[in-house]
């Protein structure tokens, strides 16, 4: 008994120990094209990584991998039937498959019996859809490399492109993801969709290639793969369409081409734009890139056969750290129930035609354990020859290399990363945050372009699809100068705003062949706003016409540069102001004419002050004297004083009070003229303000953006507007608002002035109240939007678009009248010249200072004669007491300065003649005091105290 319990102890030890045993081989599948350019640099990489995986002696610990690899021969039927033959062959996982067409399949059988595929070329987008679980990529999804092609389009200003692609799972996706990113990115589209079928021949892709010639983009975008894409350019190169003006770019199927080839087909590229999947270098890169040239012979890798060597590494890691578990170690396969037909499941019931299916379905197993190592993979996460891979989304921060082909190799000219965006230098995701701010100074470097030019091309030419643009022309009814229908015409239009349109397009360095198509009912003038939704729903390609630059406008269309200023101004009637026989003293007001007049007065008074003295004109008796100071007053009014001042003083306060008169004389007449000729506004408005205060209906043109902007902008209710043809804003005008017209109209300038050319008896009041001008509408993005704006600005240095505006719109006789004459009408008064009259009052008083202070020392001068003269001792007993001092200042001062300077001279000679005599001298007491009696008037004798 011990010894039967011995040995039931060893085989129970015996059966754990194998339970709990690693197998001693692991398979796994890889699926591809061998014949192809990523084919032959993956077969080869997964042969490097299977046998570098067996070598590392820290991963799997005693299994060896082992691979079996299927040949899809580009061909999505074949790579199905292959796919189906390496599942019976119980694989734990499959690298691949390499076409996305195949992925899309496969995925299904995948999922079905819980196989994971690791894919390093399959890229199609829709590929990371939550429908394909067992799916797994290290490549990343087209998503990311189209968002790098739409910036390189957008960085050199393109907004349109066209998408040259194969027809299946993988073309149609990318360019889906084109699509997206130039809408997101840039604001572009593809303006056309050149696909062709897998496989095509060179007359396929030239037929296609000449379809799309035909269209206006000359920027190309090529997604195919690396096997079929040459092709497209060697059909491009046959059909001259690698010449300068094109504009080639290349997904990543270039480089990858380029990188496994030889350099043959360079001729065929050049001036391609092209991009690469960035690989950082690394010892580990560097080792097995060496390997790879030793194993074949000097043979190249591309950036997918790298690829596929970490997928080798992804999927033994996952499975080795899948087989280290506790408990793991066990894998199994089981028959699917639903791959068994019924009969099988019926114990066998029409067996016949079951074992007669060739199909052999029930031969596939289903792998028990998929549902874990899919864990395992999916959160993978370590460091690989192309960087650092994680299971759940590729690669971590990928990145592109941005590559232009010249000459016998590839130049790099930047690169590209989800988080900067172009850029020169490669930047790392730490420094992201530092150059976001600097993300509009990221450029690439110098690209020759095809042609081997350096200038970036225009990208786009006049379609050559026969098919002239489509130019919708307002039919106006009214002021047929700005756009009207014209059987005498060539193009039966005519008109300032077709003739600009003519002389712009004239300028474009292309043809630019149009069709004029009249747009309204030629019974009133259309609504612009229409014209312009036209032009956005593609009914038509451009709008010409005196179409206005407005907001809602802009945001569904493209304009032009204006050219002609616009804005919304208000039109209203006037009537003549009568006047009357008193006319002439309006111009100033009561307090400005009494001012006015004191201050002749009291400047002629000044003067006569100053000169009398010592001019004799200012001299006489009182009468006269009067006379003279009124007379020289207001005679300088009119300049036409007759007497002369000789006074310094007279002259300089003169001088300023001339200057006034000028100033005065002048205000008076520009007023007065202004008085007689002005017009008053019959409604009172004069400008915005008065117009929205008031309840009164308002008018506004067929078709205008007025109505819209008054309502949105202004709150005018809808019921004060009245809409009218310019035809009746005359008699609308004059009927008034009482009368069943309106106010005033509300209209844009360019129109009012040509209505108030031929209509005198209205005006414009206030200021223009919005800024804009007229502009020809394009479809978004129209490229000859911005063309047509450089040859407008171009017409308007050198002159013609002025001749053009002269021919048609030349100004009449009251298109030029102000809006502000009312306010010019208003009568002058002080406060206007108060600083005129403080001027002129301060130099009068200033001058009367320095005169009465002169005449006061003269005085004093004169009074200082000796008392001991006997003569006027005797004088002073003579003279009465009643004479003051006061009375002799007055008479003084009436004295001519001749004779006061005389009398002082003579007083002085006299003194030094009596101190002479007092000394010893013989001189006679009589003649100096004789002498000084002579010169002296007897009333103006010094009295003696």
């Amino acid at each position: 008994m011990a010894v039967v319990a011995l040995l039931v102890v060893g085989l129970l030890l015996s059966m754990s120990g194998m339970a709990v045993a690693q197998p001693a081989n692991v398979t796994i599948g890889a699926l591809f094209t061998f014949d192809s350019v990523i084919g032959r640099s993956a077969r080869t990489a997964i042969e490097l990584a299977v046998a570098d995986v067996n070598r590392d002696s820290t991963l799997l610990r005693g299994t060896n991998l082992s691979v079996v690899m299927q040949d899809t021969r580009c061909s999505g039927f074949v790579g199905t039937i292959q796919a189906l033959e390496l599942m019976e062959k119980e694989v734990v996982a499959v690298v691949g498959p390499q076409s996305s067409s195949i992925g899309h399949v496969i995925s299904h059988v995948a999922t079905e019996l819980h196989v994971p595929l690791v894919s390093f070329a399959a890229t199609d987008p829709s590929l990371a859809s939550s429908q394909y679980p067992y799916l797994v990529r290290v490549a990343q999804g087209d998503a990311f490399q189209m968002s790098a092609v739409a910036q390189v389009v957008g960085h050199f200003g393109w907004r349109e492109v066209t998408a040259v692609y194969v027809d299946d799972e993988y073309g149609r996706g990318g360019v889906d993801a084109l699509g997206d990113a130039l809408d997101l990115l840039i604001r572009g589209k593809i303006s056309f969709k050149a696909a062709f079928p897998p496989g095509a021949d060179r007359q396929v892709l030239r037929d296609l290639l000449l379809e799309a010639n035909m269209m206006e983009s000359r920027v190309f975008v090529v997604h195919a793969s690396p096997d079929s894409g040459m092709e497209v350019f060697a059909a491009a190169h046959s059909l001259g369409m690698m010449a300068a003006g094109y504009v080639w770019i290349a997904t990543d199927w270039l480089a990858a081409a380029m990188d496994s080839s030889t350099k043959k087909m360079m001729s065929l590229v050049q001036g391609v734009v092209t991009l690469r999947q960035y690989t950082p270098d690394s010892q580990a890169k560097t080792r097995l890139l060496l390997d790879i040239s030793r194993r074949a012979g000097g043979a190249r890798m591309n950036a997918y056969g790298l690829l596929a060597y970490d997928a080798v590494w992804m999927a033994a890691r996952a499975i080795d750290q899948f087989l280290g578990e506790e408990g793991g170690g066990n894998i199994s396969f089981s028959p699917d129930p639903r791959l068994l037909s019924s009969d099988d499941n019926n114990n066998g019931r029409s067996s016949r035609s079951s074992s007669s299916s060739a199909l052999g379905l029930s031969t596939l197993r289903v792998f028990d354990q998929g549902d874990q190592l899919l864990q395992k993979l999916t959160l993978a996460n370590f460091t690989g020859v192309t960087g650092q891979v994680r299971g759940g989304g590729g690669l971590v921060n990928p990145a592109y290399e941005v590559l232009n082909v010249g000459g016998t190799g590839v130049r790099r000219v930047g690169y590209w990363t989800n988080a900067t965006g172009l850029s020169v230098d490669l930047f790392s995701s730490s420094s992201a945050a530092t150059t976001t701010k600097n993300q509009k100074q990221q450029l690439l470097s110098s690209v020759i372009w095809p042609g081997e030019t350096t200038s970036a091309p225009r990208g786009w030419v006049f379609p050559n699809n026969g098919k002239p643009l489509r130019i919708g022309v307002p039919l106006r009814t009214t002021y047929k100068e700005f756009v009207s229908e014209d059987a005498s015409s060539p193009d039966g239009v005519s008109g300032y705003c077709i003739d600009v349109f003519k002389a712009a397009v004239g300028l474009l360095p292309y043809p630019v062949p149009v069709t004029f198509l009249l747009f309204g009912d030629g019974v009133k003038n259309p609504s612009y706003n229409d014209l312009v939704q036209m032009v956005a729903d593609d009914h038509f390609d451009a709008a010409v016409g005196d179409i206005s630059i407005v907001t809602n406008r802009t945001r569904i269309v493209d304009f032009t540069q204006p050219y002609v200023e616009s804005g919304l101004v208000i039109l209203s009637s006037v009537r003549a102001k009568s006047s009357n026989a008193w006319a002439f003293l309006k111009p100033f007001t009561i307090q400005m004419w009494a001012v006015t007049g004191v201050f002749f007065l009291f400047v002629g008074a000044v003067v006569w002050i100053l000169e009398h003295r010592l001019n004799p004109e200012f001299r006489g008796s009182p009468r006269k004297q009067i006379v003279t100071i009124f007379w020289f007053s207001f005679s300088t009014m009119f300049f036409a004083h007759r007497e002369n001042t000789v006074s310094t003083l007279g002259r300089f306060v003169l001088i300023i009070w001339m200057f006034v008169v000028l100033i005065i004389t002048s205000s008076y007449t520009a007023s007065l003229t202004s008085i007689l000729t002005v017009q008053q506004l019959a409604t009172g408005i004069q400008g915005l303000d008065g117009l929205l205060s008031t309840d009164q209906p308002i008018g506004f043109q067929v078709g205008s953006f007025a109505k819209s902007y008054m309502m949105q902008e202004l709150g005018v209710p809808e019921s004060r507007l009245r809409e009218l043809a310019i035809s009746d804003y005359a008699s609308s005008l004059q009927r008034g608002p009482n009368n069943g017209g309106v106010a005033a109209i509300v209209d844009e300038l360019p129109y009012v002035e040509l209505f108030l050319s031929t209509n005198c008896q209205f005006k414009t009041v206030g200021q223009e109240f919005t800024k804009g001008g007229w502009g020809f509408a394009f479809q978004r993005d129209s490229p000859l939007a911005v063309d047509l704006s450089t040859a407008i600005l171009t017409l308007s240095e050198n002159g013609d678009l002025q001749r053009i505006h002269d021919k048609w719109l030349s100004a009449g006789t009251c298109a030029s009248q102000g809006s502000d004459d009312a306010a010019g009408a208003d009568r002058l008064n002080l406060s206007s010249f108060w600083g005129l009259f403080l001027i002129c009052g301060a130099a009068c008083f200033l001058a009367l200072l320095v005169y009465f202070a002169r005449t006061l020392c003269q005085y004093c001068q004169y009074h200082r004669q000796d008392p001991s003269f006997p003569a006027d001792a005797q004088r002073s007993l003579r003279r009465p007491a009643r004479l003051t001092s006061i009375r002799d200042l007055i008479t003084f001062v009436d004295m001519k300065e001749k004779e006061v300077k005389m009398a002082i001279r003579s007083s002085k000679s006299a003194g030094e003649t009596r101190l002479s005599s007092m000394g010893g001298s013989s001189v006679s007491e009589e003649g100096p005091a004789s002498s000084i009696s002579l010169s002296r008037p007897s009333s103006m004798s010094p009295a003696r105290h």
